[in-house]
């Protein structure tokens, strides 16, 4: 597949290490346009945010988490904020025990210092030796690390993804389950069961996420707690702080400054 301009840094000479990985910045608004690669791909963000789009959703991650793409998965990379990041390629043949699915991780301190160990070795002393060594150590707790509450998982039915763009697009303004069925030309029953087929979530939970996810965003670009909550609906800042604290065990302020994390 072709090489994207996200990957000007990945050697085209063939390494016989397991990972690759570098650091590097990206500034706010940047896109990566749609684009795949053979090898399967972490993105550690270690200061701001990112969001990755692909077929089975989208994928969000603030300071301390990272989204985890298989081999071969298209996707398209936004930079909410500017942001601090560390890339880390799995080679194709490496990955095959790993996560078949994308999803968000919440980086561990250990997982953190194995990644930051390994890059400070040259790349041409990967492939054996310590640095070896540390790269199997890194895979193992790939496979390991608990997934983040943090993907917005789209149907792949038209009609039902028709709606579902709908909501994304404008979350502060949701159809109610009635309305949502009718778009879809079905019962009530019939659009609950496709909904949860298709995403896993039901449609009440699935708008709930949307909003949350697109709190994130917001908060991540340094809206205020009073603008996000404002802009997408709820009653108050208080009703949407005890959502996201729901959510995710914390407030905004302690999720963004990384004080909840373990």
């Amino acid at each position: 597949m072709a090489i994207h301009p996200e990957l000007s840094e990945f050697p085209t000479v063939a390494i016989a290490a397991p990972i690759i990985g570098y650091a590097k910045n990206q500034s706010r608004g940047m896109v990566n346009d749609w684009h795949a690669h053979d090898a399967a791909q972490l993105f550690h963000v270690v200061k701001g945010s990112l969001a990755i789009d692909t077929e089975f959703g989208t994928f969000f991650a603030p300071p301390e988490r990272a989204v985890w793409l298989p081999p071969r998965v298209a996707h398209q990379t936004r930079y909410l904020t500017d942001t601090e990041l560390r890339y880390v390629y799995v080679q194709y043949e490496h990955a095959q025990d790993l996560p078949q699915t994308p999803q968000v991780i919440q980086v561990t301190t250990l997982l953190r210092a194995l990644i930051l160990e390994f890059m400070s070795y040259p790349r041409a002393e990967t492939e054996e030796g310590p640095a070896a060594r540390i790269s199997a150590v890194i895979l193992d707790q790939l496979k390991m690390l608990p997934a983040a509450p943090l993907q917005l998982p789209m149907p792949q039915e038209k009609k039902l993804r028709d709606l579902c763009e709908r909501v994304v697009r404008c979350p502060a303004h949701i159809p109610s389950l009635t309305e949502a069925a009718d778009h879809c030309a079905t019962s009530v029953r019939s659009f609950e069961r496709r909904m949860k087929a298709e995403t896993g979530l039901s449609y009440r939970t699935w708008c709930r996420q949307v909003k949350l996810f697109r709190a994130l965003e917001l908060l991540a670009a340094g809206r205020s707690v009073s603008d996000v909550s404002h802009k997408l609906g709820y009653e108050g800042p208080s009703a949407f702080v005890a959502t996201f604290r729901k959510a995710f065990g914390v407030t905004p302020g302690r999720y963004f400054s990384g004080n909840g994390l373990d």
